[in-house]
């Protein structure tokens, strides 16, 4: 059986993910079900929020 990973592990997965950086072996882990579902959305809630905030601060400067 596949241990569950915690939040912050996650949370570090999905974001070597996000810019797609991720090793093969820790690819085959989560895809034998090593994530919480809960804590893939909420990773991925915080994630997007993220990129659009960097995004949002990129043209606020870029435009003034």
């Amino acid at each position: 059986m596949v241990q569950k990973r915690s939040f912050l592990a996650s949370l570090t997965a999905i974001a070597w993910s996000f810019i797609g950086l991720r090793r093969k072996k820790d690819f085959d882990v989560d895809a034998e079900g090593a994530f919480n579902p809960l804590y893939v959305l909420i990773a991925a809630v915080l994630a997007l929020a993220a990129f659009i905030s960097a995004l949002l601060l990129a043209v606020r400067l870029a435009v003034s």
